[in-house]
C-alpha cells in the first residue's frame, strides 16, 4: 500500500534550488524570484489518482495524473518545454521520470513523520526541499 501524501504542506527548507533551476536554462530574473519563494503544496490522492497544487504568490503549477500512466506535460511557466512523464511508486516514494530535452529530469517525493520531502533532479544537478504538514 503506497503512503499517504494527502494534506496541504508549507516548505520549511530548500537546498540547490538556484543550480536544478540553472541545469533546466531557466532565465536568471525568473530564478532569482523562484530562489527567494517558498510555496506549499496541495497533495490530493484517491487510489492511483493524485493531484499536486504547488502554491506561491508567483505562480502556481498543477499536476493532475495517475500513477503509472505516461502523459504529456506542458511545463508552461516553469522552463517553457514539454515532455513525457511517468510517475511510479517505488516501495514509499513517488518517483517521476521526465522524458524530454534534459537528460535525468524528473523528481521523487517521500514522507517523514510529518515531513514532505522533494528530490529534484536535472542534467546531474540534485535540490532537496522539505514541507511540513499543517
Amino acid at each position: 500500500m503506497p503512503v499517504d501524501l494527502n494534506g496541504y504542506w508549507k516548505m520549511i527548507s530548500s537546498d540547490n534550488f538556484e543550480e536544478y533551476m540553472k541545469a533546466l536554462d531557466v532565465n536568471v530574473a525568473i530564478r532569482k524570484i523562484a530562489n527567494l519563494l517558498k510555496p506549499d503544496k496541495e497533495i490530493t490522492q484517491e487510489g492511483d489518482h493524485i493531484i499536486i497544487k504547488t502554491l506561491s504568490t508567483f505562480k502556481n503549477y498543477n499536476m493532475d495524473f495517475y500513477v503509472g500512466k505516461e502523459f504529456e506535460e506542458d511545463l508552461s511557466g516553469v522552463d517553457d518545454r514539454k515532455c513525457m512523464t511517468t510517475i511510479t511508486w517505488e516501495g514509499d516514494k513517488l518517483v517521476c521520470v521526465q522524458k524530454g530535452e534534459i537528460e535525468g529530469r524528473g523528481w521523487t517525493h517521500w514522507v517523514d513523520g510529518d515531513e514532505l520531502h522533494l528530490e529534484l533532479r536535472a542534467a546531474g544537478v540534485v535540490s532537496h526541499q522539505v514541507f511540513k504538514k499543517t
